[in-house]
This record gives structure tokens, sequence and C-alpha cells, in this order.
């Protein structure tokens, strides 16, 4: 067992199964500390080599347009190593602007996006496909 660069345990067991957790909450407005923590999660994940069901949590962060496309690119450099993929704590507005986002970098994933962690960390472990 081994810590991730956010400080999560991996791997993460949950109900059975196993789960990345990627802690991009409570980051409030410190963007340039989020994407230096997506870019140390991302070479952490090539790292492990294998795909991934990862939650991510954004909650009490500024999700900003710059933070949204980094996310983006993030997720796309990880295609390969995720199978899927659970965001917690978006409002409508910023769910939106993501789903936008992915459908513009034509980007084929298994997404779900919740407000409750529980929720969203039981759909990854579950053999329900979205």
């Amino acid at each position: 067992m081994m810590k991730s660069p956010g400080g999560s345990t991996f791997p993460y067991y949950y109900k059975g199964g196993e789960i990345h957790c990627l802690k991009y909450g409570n980051k409030y407005k410190d963007e340039q500390a989020l994407l230096q923590l997506m870019r140390r999660e991302e070479e952490f994940i090539v790292q492990v080599n294998r795909r991934l069901k990862i939650w991510v949590d954004f909650d009490k962060t500024s999700f900003t347009p710059s933070v949204c496309n980094a996310f983006i690119q993030n997720i796309a450099n990880l295609s390969n190593h995720i199978d899927k993929l659970s965001v917690v704590g978006l409002s409508g507005f910023h769910r939106w602007r993501l789903k936008r986002g992915i459908r513009k970098a034509k980007l084929r994933m298994n997404i779900t996006f919740y407000m409750d962690p529980e929720e969203a960390k039981t759909w990854l472990v579950s053999e329900r496909v979205m």
C-alpha cells in the first residue's frame, strides 16, 4: 500500500472493489497548487500502468475555465488508464462546461457526475455502465 501525490491511499478498497481517489477538493482558489497536483497525479497513474476506476473530488474548489481545460487535458492524457471516471462536487453549470469540453475533445469514456461521494464510489465499484 502506498500514497498518491494527493495523499490518497493506493489502492483504496471500497465495498469489495478498488478505486483511485483524486482529491482535488478544498483548493478553493489556489489554482496553481491544483494544476501542480493534477500533473503529479497524472505521473503517478501512468507509473501504475493499469486501468483504474477513478473518483475525482472538486468540492470547494474554484472550477475556472483554465482548471476545466487542464482537467480535460489531464483525462485525455490518462484515457488509456481510465476504466470508469466519477466526478463529485461540480455545480450544474460546471458539469455542463466539462461535458461540453469532453465532447469537443472527442473523448470517449465512461464518466458520471455526482454530488454525493458515496454514490460516486458505489457506482465505480458496481458493474453498471452509464
